[in-house]
């Protein structure tokens, strides 16, 4: 945390659907802290009443060129906003987020979505080395060798 601020900085992240449905689970939580918010589609944040959000290109694994674009646009916001913490409960735009949150120094936590009960998803398998906290919302999926946590659910 920045010394001369005790009110921590937070770079909330996640993709549109159940992504950013799941983020707004939190939001609660969140609200006592000073929290800019990151999505792909700026409807939803004005659709949430977010006084502070940005807007991220919505790349993924089927179109390779868009994940360029989402780096530079998180490498971009983080640095712009500079947080104490980044969260995001997932896809690639939040998994660029901690990449860059992480980059600055900033602690970071990846929360996989509920959608995943099988597995953790790609996206979160590729946070490990970057999240702080790996957080899955299946209590079979925890495992301390993979450094993933289950605290319960968000639905």
């Amino acid at each position: 945390m920045r010394d001369n601020k005790p009110n921590p900085r937070i770079l909330a992240a996640a993709s549109t659907g159940g992504h950013w449905e799941q983020l707004m689970l939190l939001r609660p939580a969140l609200d006592a802290f000073d929290v800019h918010y990151v999505t792909t589609d700026p409807r939803f944040a004005e659709r949430d009443g977010l006084a502070s959000s940005h807007v991220v290109a919505d790349g993924n694994r089927t179109r390779p060129l868009r994940i360029v674009h989402t780096l530079l646009d998180a490498m971009r916001i983080v640095r712009q906003v500079r947080p104490d913490v980044v969260i995001t409960t997932g896809a690639l735009p939040g998994l660029a987020c901690i990449i860059a949150g992480r980059a600055i120094g900033a602690r970071t936590i990846w929360i996989d979505s509920l959608a995943n009960a099988e597995h953790l998803s790609m996206s979160g398998r590729l946070a490990r080395p970057f999240a702080t906290v790996r957080l899955t919302q299946w209590e079979h999926l925890a495992n301390d060798q993979q450094h993933v946590e289950y605290f319960g659910s968000l639905l």
